[in-house]
């Protein structure tokens, strides 16, 4: 499939490369499953042996509240799919797409969100603590959700596929956890964090440019060489306990009480 084979792409390269593709396809936009063929999976699934949906086409499927906990999704197409409420701890979305996804309510407690596109997603109330996300989260809905713990930093270690790195530009973050969470090097350029809990979190080289940290949580959060140009930086809670501000890029651009 040429869609998965392309997904190890950058978020960068994948943002490019959707500018190229007609979303209103068939391969965009149909399932080759109904919700009672991936039911009979969840059913005859064995312990230790998740439901295994790679790269199937199940875009626009109501999978609200099934217990798929451990599937395997990778390269699955999920445009459009309602995951509401679905229990999906330790699934695999690596190389997905999940374009308009709804997955509000849903537990994803350490999944995997790797090279994933899920731009325009809806997550609010979602539980995404331990995950790991180098995916593209552009415009998401993450309002409420418990992003503790969650890995969003760069992986170094593919530079071949470009910089890989969780990416929230223009998310709405208002009120989530995102406490002890890594965010090294990801990108919430114009992202909502107003009152978001980021206590403890590492923001080393994040770039937030423009994004809106009023009434957020920072306690312990790292700041070092964090790109904070014209990002609003009033009413922090925990200021006097933060990490390394002072060596912040930017910080005399911030928006500041």
């Amino acid at each position: 499939m040429l869609l998965a084979g392309s997904l190890g792409l950058a978020p960068a390269a994948a943002q490019d490369m959707l500018r190229h593709l007609d979303l209103t396809s068939p391969q965009m936009t149909t399932a080759e499953m109904s919700r009672a063929d991936v039911e009979a999976l969840v059913a005859a699934a064995q312990p230790g042996k998740p439901v295994d949906l790679a790269g199937r086409r199940l875009n626009g499927l109501d999978l609200s509240g099934l217990d798929l906990t451990g599937a395997n999704f990778r390269a699955a197409l999920l445009n459009g799919v309602n995951l509401s409420g679905a229990r999906l701890d330790g699934a695999v979305f690596d190389q997905a797409w999940m374009l308009k996804a709804d997955l509000s309510g849903a537990s994803l407690k350490k999944a995997g969100l790797f090279g994933t596109q899920a731009q325009d997603s809806r997550l609010a109330g979602a539980d995404l603590s331990g995950a790991r996300i180098a995916g593209d989260l552009s415009r998401a809905d993450l309002r409420g959700a418990n992003l503790s713990g969650a890995d969003f930093s760069a992986d170094m270690r593919n530079q071949s596929m470009g910089l890989m790195r969780g990416v929230l530009n223009s998310a709405n973050l208002e009120g989530a956890s995102l406490a002890g969470a890594n965010l090294s090097r990801a990108q919430l350029r114009y992202a909502n964090l107003r009152g978001a809990d980021l206590a403890g979190a590492s923001l080393v080289g994040m770039d937030a440019a423009g994004a809106d940290l009023t009434g957020a949580n920072v306690a312990g959060a790292d700041f070092s060489n964090a790109d904070v140009d014209s990002v609003r930086l009033i009413g922090l809670v925990g200021l006097a306990a933060a990490k390394n501000l002072d060596a912040a890029r930017n910080l005399g651009l911030s928006i500041r009480q």
